[in-house]
């Protein structure tokens, strides 16, 4: 049995910054690091982003000098007694802690008729298997046409690969960019070579020899060296359930990011909390929550007793086009489109009666601030108000 003052469960970018939050208040406390995956923490954006734009792959990983944990790869928590303080990895070992850190992210969604060929674009194994199909292979098949399909097949189609996107809505990104948007990416994807076939699924996908077959829900058979599906998440919680903490999409956690039980935290992917500015419980899948989060649950871990009241950004990059965002993104709220240049640059503005709930940056930089501040203020607002309100 190994005892640390601090158990971080996850080695994703929330787990490694809340050990960077830990060393700011504690520098001595004993921590360890348990983590799934084979690989020591690192960025996870670069994977779908720069990466393929001839960044070096060494660049991803997250510098562990001077930070003095006790780093587990390969090994995952199978069980955890909350009230006794003890948790059980797979293979066996018991760990005791003060307090401990859920940071347990999320698992890709799967296709429910596919073999092992498809790639489930997560991690850095993944983008390794993908590299590697794509420095021999030049045909491709992304699945999805949300954030990770979007950028995944924008990467491959720069690399020179022929790419078909295949996802049931009728366009890229339809669940949070307006029609006329939608519709421009459409276009834009074919424009840069892209075979898109929006309103359309997968029945199956199967190996044959050295290629994969993608059957469409239509008929159509598509050889590809490779495929590639980005159909979201759903949170890790079992571990939590199995502990008697309260799940409910994700862990739910206070304003300190305290779960139901006692020196018990969760943050990132998984953490359910509270959104001041917007007045809702939610969940946040990007990098800006996981760095922010996780550092403030590892110093309320070492003693603080910060609130958790960050509104977090995420951004985007599709060949020359690019975004930064902030809040609610969703297309069945009521939308104001302020262009400066068609689709090319402009701000795009969320309301919820009357209320600004998120901001589009749309190849508009430097104001994710602004926005921020717009959706926290909660003022009235209408189409002629918010016009040239925000530009860069």
């Amino acid at each position: 049995m190994k005892h640390h003052k601090y158990l971080i469960v996850g080695g994703g970018m929330t787990g490694d910054s809340a050990i960077r939050g830990i060393r700011k208040i504690d520098t001595s406390g004993s921590v360890a690091l348990i983590c799934e995956e084979h690989d020591p923490p690192y960025d996870r954006p670069p994977l779908s982003k720069s990466l393929w734009k001839n960044k070096p792959f060494e660049s991803i990983w997250r510098s562990p000098n001077g930070l003095n944990i006790d780093l587990l790869l390969g090994k995952k928590v199978v069980a955890l007694d909350a009230a006794a303080k003890t948790a059980t990895d797979d293979a066996g070992n018991e760990h005791t802690y003060e307090k401990l850190l859920l940071a347990t992210g999320g698992t890709a969604r799967r296709l429910p008729d596919a073999d092992e060929s498809v790639i489930y674009f997560r991690t850095a194994a993944d983008y390794r298997k993908l590299r590697a199909l794509s420095e021999r292979g030049s045909d491709f098949v992304v699945i999805g046409g949300g954030f990770i399909g979007s950028e995944v097949g924008a990467a491959l189609a720069m690399n020179g690969k022929r790419v078909t996107m295949i996802f049931p809505s009728n366009g890229i990104g339809s669940r949070v960019y307006p029609p006329a948007l939608v519709d421009f990416l459409n276009s834009y994807f074919r424009e840069k070579g892209i075979t898109v076939l929006a309103s359309e699924t997968v029945k199956s996908v199967s190996a044959k020899g050295s290629k994969a077959i993608v059957t469409t829900g239509k008929g159509a058979l598509i050889s590809a060296d490779g495929v590639v599906a980005g159909l979201g998440i759903l949170p890790n919680t079992d571990l939590a359930a199995q502990a008697g903490l309260k799940v409910n999409n994700g862990i739910v956690v206070d304003e300190l990011l305290r779960t139901s039980a006692p020196d018990v935290y969760a943050a990132g992917d998984v953490a359910n909390f509270y959104s001041a500015a917007l007045d809702k419980r939610m969940r946040v899948e990007h990098e800006d929550n996981a760095n922010v989060m996780g550092e403030l649950a590892g110093r309320n871990m070492a003693g603080q007793s910060d609130i958790y009241s960050h509104q977090p950004f995420f951004y985007s990059d599709l060949f020359d086009l690019g975004y930064e965002a902030v809040g609610e993104l969703d297309a069945g709220l009521d939308i104001v489109e302020d262009w400066k240049e068609p689709f090319r640059k402009g701000v795009i503005y969320y309301l919820r009666d009357g209320r600004v709930r998120g901001v589009l940056l749309w190849n508009t930089w430097g104001q994710v601030a602004a926005a921020t501040q717009l959706i926290a203020r909660k003022e009235q607002h209408t189409r002629s108000t918010l016009k040239g309100l925000i530009s860069d």
